[in-house]
């Protein structure tokens, strides 16, 4: 026992259903308020505590110095960890204590406490041969008790009274009282009569137990048996309301069907089912079939709860405290609750949030049910290929299930809860049929009235539900689908939005699931901030709780090894140890590109991204080679942009002679396909750059298409591809002119720090890229000039 520790003041932790004993380690399973409240005192008390058995386990009873033993163990705390409801203890039990000055503290029970030591009044030679005897007793039930070959090899190796008590006293068959009794003995010699007499105990008692079972096991009790199971059997039933006798079941289940609130096609339909089991028997094998369809059509909600008036001020509280920002996607719900207020239903239009991974679109479902007061449920289709996934099997297959949304609705256990459906653009239609044609019928409001699933056959009102479905992107949601619901866009979160977001929100949360608190672990902010601009490089947030997630469990590691002191700050000097090198560059906004290299924007389902284009010129026939895995919209862009180059420039570039060289234009990252028609400025200016020797400005990026006339015309994607800019440093972004209007959409602290430039024209592309303008007559395109109907191609 640690002589640092006698006499000490120390938290006591309360043991419900065990008793613990010296030189023996044990686990112990703690509600989080108890575990919280120990392990604060345990670090102040290098780890140990007094554990005492509660004389009484009641659930609901107060605990106080009364209800606790006074003679308990010393613990030492090995480790603990979080676990569902509460935390693990893995402890050591150090010796035995008498405990004093007992008092109730925050919820924590502390005393004092000194050392009992075992009166030692048997001799080595009569110990050793008290030892043999409870082993021998030991094996003769383990004869008996089939896997117990690793317990006896563990008990062979056993060289002491106490801890062969330690060892075997948890799997006595004995009271608590008893176990508490014979940890109380103070002499070594009572304490190993005492375990003897409970072993022999335990040795006739596990006889007894297989006499019996040999005898229930012969012919002649054969009829016993069954009498004996048939009336368990009964009894079972009786007490789950499930009455044996077929007429009492019929009973029940037109007493239910009658008083249910199905309408009456669904009434009628219910007891033709019935009629068909009453007809058939028990014994039918279509009874069970029967039985589950039955069971399905009462256990559905048929009727709407409208008692719950919609409060628009709590909506509006639970989405701005749930989620940061997403202004515009708050205001168009709050504006559909206020409908279905004004309306006293469900509005028509089915919600559909598109946007990257980690915006909230989920959690965001699960919101406006918390503000909605209504249930949530959600079924996920990413990778549903089959019809019947949403419409339900036909009752005539074997193992036939109602479909995802009726599921849905029987476990919601409510006419208008709030129906998240997840990745609905991630459905694949195969040949089993179309689950995104079967979707329609669920998100028409015009037709939802009147659901039929297959195995139900009667139709189903879903005109109740709040449909909410999420996707990354719309292009492969197919029209007439997307035509029947209303687009919400999410577009990425800003710098500023994320540290916000982490602050309030994931670090609190992250700190939860690792057990730790603000008094463990403190985040500074130019830490948080760091870790946003360093280690993520996303739209969403999902990284970015990976990366906290991470320094959670370093900082976890730390603090179960008393390595540090507490609290441990998280600063931005320390993240190349905990999270390691850097992961995002930085570094092309600052690069000295050659003449060649531009810097454009792209959008993807993930949201904005920073796309190079390199060219460059070699010796050649005029030959056009394209490389980076370009799709058919980038490659015309890139023939369009060289043919423009031609016409427009080849008057400024008299000694360069296009038709002795070849043109090279490649996109890195080849392994990733690329096309879209955003990318053909990018292209042109880069072959620009090229042609006229003239460098590219690493801080600028731009974005549009081209025509062969030279039109810039605008394109979409303004706020994801804006965003990617300035998480890239990028300080100017060209953008088309008719474009200007969408700014509106981009964040305040975005346009602060970037500047966007407006062009129409190439012409005004090279000016504002270049510094140049061209004079007018030296950019004349090369066209035949009409004279008296002929054409006349001279200059």
């Amino acid at each position: 026992m640690e002589n640092s520790q006698i006499n000490k003041r120390l938290a006591i932790i309360p043991l419900a259903q065990t008793v613990l004993f010296p030189e023996s380690k044990s686990e112990i399973k703690l509600d989080k308020k108890t575990a919280d409240a120990v392990r604060q005192q345990i670090v102040n008390d290098d780890n140990f505590a007094i554990g005492s058995t509660i004389k009484e386990n009641k659930p609901d009873a107060k605990l106080t110095e009364e209800r606790i033993h006074t003679i308990g163990t010393l613990l030492k705390i090995l480790s603990h960890q979080p676990i569902s409801g509460g935390y693990r203890f893995i402890v050591k039990v150090m010796g035995r204590v008498e405990i004093s000055e007992i008092v109730l503290q925050d919820n924590l029970l502390f005393g004092h406490h000194k050392p009992l030591f075992d009166i030692m009044d048997i001799d080595e030679a009569n110990a050793k041969k008290m030892l043999d005897y409870m082993k021998e007793v030991t094996f003769e039930i383990g004869k008996n008790l089939p896997g117990s070959d690793p317990y006896i090899k563990t008990i062979r190796n056993i060289q002491s009274i106490q801890q062969f008590l330690a060892y075997l006293m948890p799997f006595m068959n004995i009271s608590l009282q008893e176990k508490q009794s014979v940890l109380e003995i103070n002499s070594l010699k009572e304490r190993g009569i005492k375990f003897m007499d409970i072993l022999i105990q335990q040795r006739e008692a596990v006889k007894l137990q297989l006499e019996m079972a040999q005898k229930f096991s012969e012919e002649s009790n054969k009829n016993y048996r069954k009498t004996f199971l048939r009336e368990q059997l009964k009894a079972i039933q009786n007490e789950l309301n499930e009455d044996g006798d077929p007429e009492s079941k019929s009973k029940n289940y037109r007493e239910t069907i009658e008083n249910s609130k199905m309408p009456d096609e669904v009434k009628t339909a219910a007891f033709e089912e019935l009629d068909k089991l009453e007809a058939q028997g028990p014994s039918s094998h279509e009874s069970p079939i029967i039985q589950n369809y039955l069971d399905l059509l009462i256990a559905l909600p048929w009727k709407s709860d409208n008692s719950k008036e919609i409060d628009i001020k709590k909506a509006r509280s639970v989405l701005n405290d749930q989620h940061y920002g997403l202004d515009k996607v708050k205001d168009r719900i709050l504006q559909h609750l206020a409908v279905m207020k004004l309306k006293k239903e469900q509005q028509g239009s089915i919600l559909l949030l598109v946007g990257p991974p980690g915006t909230g679109k989920t959690s965001l479902g699960k919101s406006i049910a918390e503000a909605l007061d209504r249930k949530y449920v959600r079924i996920s289709l990413g990778g549903v290929r089959d019809e019947a996934e949403i419409r339900g099997h036909r009752r005539t297959y074997i193992g036939a299930l109602p479909g995802r949304i009726i599921q849905g609705m029987k476990k919601a256990g409510e006419k208008n809860p709030v129906f998240v459906l997840d990745e609905v653009d991630k459905l694949v239609s195969a040949f089993h049929g179309d689950p995104a044609s079967a979707l329609l019928e669920v998100l028409d409001p015009e037709q939802n009235n009147s659901f039929t699933d297959h195995y139900m056959a009667v139709p189903y009102d879903l005109s109740d539900v709040f449909f909410v479905a999420t996707a990354n992107s719309t292009r492969s949601i197919p029209a007439p689908l997307l035509d029947r619901m209303e687009v919400i866009q999410f577009s990425g979160y800003t710098s500023n939005e994320k540290f916000f977001i982490g602050k309030d929100h994931l670090i609190p949360s992250v700190l939860e699931e690792h057990g730790l608190d603000s008094t463990q672990i403190q985040i500074d902010d130019e830490a948080l901030k760091t870790i946003i601009d360093q280690y993520t490089q996303e739209a969403g947030v999902r990284g970015l709780k990976k990366q906290l997630t991470s320094t959670a469990r370093v900082v976890s590691e730390k603090v179960v090894s008393s390595s540090v002191e507490l609290p441990y700050h998280v600063s931005e000097d320390k993240l190349d140890e905990i999270l390691g090198n850097t992961i995002v560059r930085h570094d092309v906004a600052q690069a000295d590109n050659p003449p060649g290299v531009a810097t454009g924007l792209a959008w993807t389902h993930v949201g904005g991204e920073i796309l190079f284009v390199e060219s460059m010129f070699m010796p050649g026939t005029g030959q056009l080679t394209l490389t980076g895995q370009l799709g058919d919209v980038m490659k015309e862009s890139a023939k369009i942009s060289l043919s423009l180059i031609r016409s427009r420039l080849a008057f400024n570039l008299p000694s360069f002679d296009f038709a002795k060289k070849d043109l090279h234009i490649h996109v890195p990252s080849g392994a990733m396909p690329k096309d879209g028609p955003s990318a053909g400025v990018a292209l042109f200016t880069s072959i620009a750059s090229l042609a006229m020797g003239r460098k590219i400005d690493p801080k600028l990026a731009m974005t549009g298409e081209i025509t062969l006339r030279g039109s810039v015309l605008p394109i979409g994607g303004i706020k994801e591809k804006a965003l990617a800019a300035h998480r890239a440093g990028i300080k100017r972004v060209i953008l088309p002119m008719e474009n200007e209007r969408d700014l509106k959409d981009i964040p305040e602290d975005v346009k602060q720090q970037i500047s966007f430039l407006f062009v129409e024209t190439i012409e005004d592309l090279i000016k504002e890229v270049f510094s140049i303008e061209l004079p007018k007559q030296e950019i004349v395109m090369m066209t035949p000039k009409v004279e008296n109907g002929f054409a006349n191609n001279t200059k």
